[in-house]
């Protein structure tokens, strides 16, 4: 019997997301806020230029890593989901639903909150207020969560809708950091002196790996096109080369604009700035520069924020797709054809963490949000990267497994599926394999470590990975008791 999509009326998600609206994901989702901040906490960390240099290589060369595996795989796997969909193929349902909770409780809430609290920030500083001052934070907050409802309704509406915001901040924020590079070159450069001659100060092995956190969060971002994967148009060319073409563009550019930060200011400078991509303008070409980049940090945080409510709930629905959440989430809106109750479920949990943090931790609510996020991603991500071992021992052994989920874009892609066994079949190979995913997995275990070696963050990380843990048992008290 022939599957035809005209035989359900069941709305599904559509492929028309082109290639360089995929690599708009990338870009737009990793350069947000990280790059205008993170910068001088990593000067404050690894107080010598080269080695703070270095942290900024290495970093790239881990996700370069990352993203070199994931093409593989994502091109083989080019469903809903991304990196749920690898997991839970390679390591079985419980994984899948690990990494579904930590996205849950963690993950999501923690990213699209730090996001739009970096976007209120830069957007009260336009008011004239600055940190520290009544009531700054408070309007941080305010603006924070209009955004998010803003970003939200607007991926409700349609995938082309979200795209078109990611398309428009992706070449806006690439523009406003290119600016900023070149006037620094050109106008700091000669005056620069000793900023890149070394300091002195002595390296701390677990202040290096602290940074590498730092560094990993600006980062992020690297793997979201797998996320869209399943609306994106011809997935097995186009995921692998959002991926790939994404993440080199990005860590060309972030190399580029920290070599312009040690332009204008020395290590030790870097790491007194608060604001250090405005302070940078200020000095090159006075007020008028600072409101340029202040700008530029709004567009490039608001675009990121978009990504995120653009691919996160795609995790949701196919969790949803496979039983392992509330299947309210898996619906899709009849109109827009977008996963609209999942868009609306991440927006909420956004809104909840900008209230909590704010609350609570203050003026660090930013640093609270991310060092919760990079270290509740980094065992999936390493998961990620590890299921192409399994993938490729089972081609070996001559397994041709079933894929095991609903959740894939069109009836027709399923009905073809379902009567085809799904062969292990990557459209690109990973160079140098096995050691590029070990390098990555490799490092993401060294961060680990380190993290809980640290005394100032072992017991955030303890709590981080608790909460993670606490999903196993809910795993089996819901999900497999149900399909007991």
């Amino acid at each position: 019997m022939v599957y035809d999509a005209r035989m359900t009326s069941q709305p599904h998600l559509v492929r028309q997301i082109g290639l360089w609206s995929g690599v708009a994901v990338v870009v737009g989702s990793t350069i947000g806020s990280g790059i205008f901040k993170s910068p001088a906490g990593i000067a404050g960390k690894v107080p010598d230029p080269l080695w703070m240099l270095m942290v900024w290589v290495l970093g790239g060369v881990f996700v370069l890593c990352g993203a070199l595996t994931l093409a593989e795989v994502g091109g083989a796997y080019p469903y809903s989901g991304g990196i749920y969909v690898y997991v839970r193929e390679a390591f079985g349902r419980i994984t899948g639903f690990l990494f579904g909770w930590a996205q849950l409780t963690l993950l999501r809430p923690s990213s699209v909150g730090a996001l739009a609290l970096a976007f209120g920030q830069y957007a009260t500083r336009l008011t004239g207020r600055n940190p520290g001052s009544p009531g700054f934070d408070q309007i941080a907050a305010g603006l924070a969560v209009a955004a998010i409802i803003g970003v939200t309704i607007a991926n409700v509406l349609g995938v082309k809708s979200g795209t078109a915001i990611q398309n428009i901040t992706t070449v806006g924020k690439s523009l406003g950091l290119l600016v900023l590079i070149v006037l620094a070159v050109v106008i700091g450069l000669p005056h620069a002196g000793t900023h890149f001659a070394s300091s002195g100060h002595t390296l701390s092995v677990p202040s290096f790996g602290l940074a590498l956190v730092t560094v990993l969060w600006a980062y992020d971002g690297w793997a979201d096109a797998g996320y869209v994967s399943g609306e994106m148009k011809d997935p097995r060319r186009n995921v692998p080369c959002s991926i790939l073409l994404g993440t080199i563009f990005v860590i060309g550019i972030y190399l580029l604009a920290n070599l312009g930060y040690l332009a204008v200011f020395s290590v030790d400078q870097m790491a007194s700035s608060k604001v250090i991509a405005a302070d940078a303008m200020s000095k090159l070409v006075g007020a008028g520069g600072v409101v340029f980049i202040i700008a530029t940090v709004m567009v490039s945080t608001f675009g990121t924020l978009n990504g995120t409510v653009l691919t996160s709930p795609r995790v949701f629905f196919a969790l949803a797709e496979d039983k392992l959440f509330f299947p309210q989430l898996a619906a899709v809106h009849p109109r827009f054809k977008t996963p609209h109750v999942s868009v609306i479920l991440v927006g909420a949990l956004g809104v909840l963490y900008v209230v909590v943090a704010t609350a609570f931790s203050g003026d660090k609510a930013f640093d609270a949000l991310t060092d919760a996020f990079v270290i509740s991603m980094l065992p999936f991500y390493a998961l990620g990267v590890a299921s192409v071992f399994v993938f490729r021992a089972r081609r070996r052994k001559g397994l041709a497994p079933v894929l095991t989920s609903d959740s894939l874009v069109d009836p027709v892609e399923k009905g073809h599926l379902e009567t085809h066994p799904h062969v292990y079949d990557p459209p690109v190979r990973t160079p140098l394999y096995p050691l590029t995913p070990i390098v990555f997995i490799a490092s993401t275990v060294y961060i680990l470590v380190n993290s809980l070696l640290d005394t100032e963050s072992r017991t955030p990380t303890l709590i981080t990975l608790g909460v993670l843990v606490l999903g196993v048992p809910l795993y089996y008290l819901t999900v497999a008791r149900r399909n007991a």
